[in-house]
């Protein structure tokens, strides 16, 4: 697809930009538990707009853009304030979790680098509920990510932790809360650990830190977890999710200012302008950082609070909802809106599939290291009104599941590893793929035989099919 040869009419792109959302999930609906963060359509629109006007403003360079440096510190400011940060501690404002995660990573190796001009290749040290990002950071900063078990409850180790730490740990990392079951690891005992040893500690609170104080505000049990907690040097914390600015916003902080001087990266060695980028990006819009301000400004303190207490409620309805239906049972006990539940007896992503034809979006998770296979759900503001109506149609896909065989495609596939004298590569399970309903790369509308089939393999082969199809997907649309 060429460039067009004539503009198009204004009114006529935005008509076919629109058409194009046919297909996506209806995240306004309220009936969308993954994905998106939704504080209602006043927050939405200031959100739209406040990003529209600073679209073309460019964080590149603060000394052109002194708007976005004055937006940065004062966002930046409320974070640290709302995590408890200390005087002299510093952030930065950045695209998304995993930037703020990686910009942690690069810090910690290069301070580790430094102080061991010899000593090989540092290890960042991971609950095996960290999010993924920490091992992307890793595979991107030449890192070892060592990965360590966690508890029955999910909840991080802190001894399986202390055996993890060796000489060339650079960072040990914790959740507050892990994504997948929501809950918030024994920050303070961990915190302790690493004052012993001398070692960073990056408390990753990109999905609960800007909600947890609310909660806890609330009268919720919620675990320490921010800059009151000795031994904890640096945070990260989105407010894309539920502070409900526009996607990308996130920020990272640091107590000590030595250690963000570490993410910094400036080139003159050049023929151009010095570069200086306090994150990974360049040129950057100053669209999402406005959004995050003005957000923050409209929602205030009083609102977030309010919002936190419908999603605190509908939580608590949710989680004693599930415990009540047969066959199910929740994993962990959440200390934040986030709830993961497996199934007994009947097949969980059936049952992912069931509220799917119901009109429900829930997300399917595959089991790893102890976690079985779950849905998770992220309840929104949105959500409250929609609980009763939920878990009733929860109950009717879990009647409609026990129907439904499951376990053949799993089995089947162990099989092939079992009789193959090595593991085949992604073209090796075509067969399979079309047992589970793929056809010429495109997915069926039930997707519970190929979720099967893939939480059957190890993951790391899990992670090559998916690497492989996704791939698959993205090929540019060329001609006419």
């Amino acid at each position: 697809m060429g460039i067009p040869p004539k503009g198009t009419p204004r009114d006529e792109v935005l008509a076919r930009l629109e058409s194009f959302r046919a297909a996506d999930v209806d995240w306004r609906s309220g009936r969308v538990w993954a994905y998106v963060y939704d504080a209602g359509r006043e927050a939405e629109e200031v959100c739209k707009q406040a990003y529209a006007s600073f679209l073309t403003e460019n964080g590149l360079d603060p000394t052109a853009f002194p708007s976005l440096l004055r937006l940065e510190n004062e966002v930046v400011g409320r974070v640290a304030d709302h995590l408890n940060a200390p005087p002299g501690a510093v952030g930065t404002f950045t695209s998304g979790g995993t930037e703020s995660c990686m910009l942690a990573v690069k810090a910690a190796r290069d301070a580790w680098r430094a102080a061991h001009p010899d000593g090989g290749r540092p290890q960042v040290v991971l609950p095996h509920t960290a999010h993924a990002a920490f091992q992307k950071a890793a595979h991107y900063l030449d890192v070892e990510a060592v990965l360590v078990p966690v508890g029955a409850d999910f909840r991080a180790d802190p001894e399986a932790i202390a055996s993890a730490i060796g000489p060339r740990t650079c960072l040990i990392v914790a959740s507050a809360p892990s994504y997948a079951h929501g809950v918030v690891d024994p920050i303070a005992a961990i915190g302790a650990l690493t004052q012993t040893r001398g070692l960073p500690f990056h408390v990753d609170a990109c999905i609960g830190g800007f909600l947890l104080p609310y909660f806890e505000r609330l009268g919720a049990p919620v675990p320490p977890f921010d800059f009151r907690v000795p031994g904890v040097t640096s945070m990260s914390c989105d407010l894309h999710k539920y502070a409900f600015a526009a996607k990308g916003a996130s920020v990272v902080l640091h107590r000590d200012p030595a250690m963000r001087r570490r993410q910094v990266y400036a080139c003159a060695t050049w023929s151009g302008y010095t570069i200086v980028n306090p994150t990974i990006q360049s040129s950057k819009s100053g669209g999402p950082l406005a959004g995050a301000w003005a957000v923050l400004e409209l929602l205030g303190d009083e609102g977030y609070l309010a919002l936190a207490r419908e999603m605190l409620d509908a939580t608590r309805r949710i989680v004693a909802g599930i415990d009540a239906i047969e066959g199910l049972r929740v994993l962990g006990r959440p200390d934040m809106n986030l709830v993961a539940f497996t199934a007994d007896g009947l097949g969980i992503f059936h049952v992912a599939d069931e509220m799917k034809a119901r009109g429900w979006y829930v997300q399917p998770q595959l089991s790893f290291a102890g976690s079985p296979a779950n849905i998770h759900l992220s309840v929104n503001p949105k959500g409250g009104p929609w609980v009763d109506a939920m878990l009733a149609d929860l109950r009717d896909s879990v009647a409609a599941a026990r129907a439904l065989p499951y376990g053949h495609l799993g089995a089947a596939v162990r099989q092939i590893l079992a009789d193959a004298a090595t593991a085949p590569d992604g073209g090796g399970f075509g067969p399979l793929l079309a047992m589970a309903g793929v056809r010429d790369g495109a997915l069926p509308e039930r997707m519970a035989g190929i979720n099967e089939m893939l939480d059957a393999l190890d993951p790391a082969l899990r992670a090559q099919i998916i690497s492989d199809f996704v791939d698959d997907l993205f090929r540019p649309r060329r001609g006419t």
